[in-house]
C-alpha cells in the first residue's frame, strides 16, 4: 500500500470544501490553486496519490471529485460520534451542526457531573459516565471526541478503546498513549495554537 503523507489528509479537506463552494463544472489545478493557496504542483501530486483526476485541457471535473474524496475520506458514509465531556467546549460541540453536513453525528453524549446527568443538549441526553462502554457496544460506536481534564484523559481513552473505538478527537491539553495499533487519536491542543500565533506574530511585528 502506498504510504500517504500525514499533510496531505488535511489538504483533501481544504479542496473539498472548495469544490463544495463551486459552480463550476471543471477546475484546473491554478484555478484551484488561486481558491486554496497551494500551489499546482502540490495540487496535482497530492490526488495523485490516489489516482488520475484531471482532464487533459479541461481540469477536474467537480463533480467526480468530489465523490472520488468523498470516498476517500470516508465522507460516503454516516458516522455515528460519542462526546465524553460536557463543560463548556462539550456543549459548544454538542450545540454545533456543522459536523452533521459532513455525516457525523453525535449520538450520546457522558459527563460525571450529577448535576449535567439527565439534561437535554439539542435532543442528546447527558448519560452517566459509568454506563459509557454499555452504550458504546450497543450502539455499535467507532468514533469518540474527548473534551475533558487532562487529569481524567488517559483512563477514558483506555475505557473507549476496550470497548470498540477506533478513533479519538482528542481536545485536552495532554497526549495520551493509545495501547492499540488499530486505534488512531488525534490531539487538538487549542493554547499550542494560540502560541503558534503569538509567535507568528511576534516575528512579524
Amino acid at each position: 500500500m502506498k504510504k500517504i503523507p500525514s499533510a496531505v489528509i488535511p489538504h483533501l479537506s481544504i479542496y473539498y470544501r472548495t469544490i463544495l463552494e463551486s459552480r463550476k463544472n471543471f477546475l484546473s489545478s491554478e484555478e484551484l490553486s488561486k481558491l486554496t493557496y497551494f500551489s499546482p504542483s502540490q495540487i496535482r501530486k497530492d490526488l495523485g496519490y490516489f489516482g488520475q483526476f484531471g482532464i487533459p485541457s479541461k481540469g477536474y471535473d467537480t463533480a467526480k471529485l468530489k465523490r472520488s474524496i468523498e470516498k476517500i475520506l470516508g465522507l460516503d458514509r454516516k458516522w455515528d460520534v460519542v462526546l465524553v465531556g460536557v463543560g463548556n467546549l462539550g456543549t459548544a460541540l454538542l450545540s454545533y451542526k456543522g459536523f452533521i453536513k459532513q455525516g457525523f453525528y453525535i449520538r450520546c453524549a457522558f459527563d460525571n457531573d450529577k448535576r449535567k446527568i439527565g439534561k437535554k443538549i439539542n435532543s442528546i441526553v447527558i448519560q452517566n459516565i459509568k454506563d459509557l462502554e454499555r452504550t458504546i457496544r450497543r450502539q455499535n460506536i467507532r468514533i469518540a471526541i474527548i473534551a475533558l481534564p487532562k487529569d481524567a484523559v488517559q483512563d477514558i481513552v483506555r475505557r473507549l478503546v476496550s470497548c470498540g473505538v477506533k478513533a479519538i478527537l482528542n481536545f485536552a491539553p495532554i497526549r495520551p498513549y493509545v495501547n492499540n495499533k488499530k486505534a488512531a487519536i488525534l490531539n487538538i491542543d487549542l493554547s499550542i495554537e494560540l502560541e503558534r500565533l503569538a509567535y507568528f506574530l511576534k516575528r512579524n511585528t
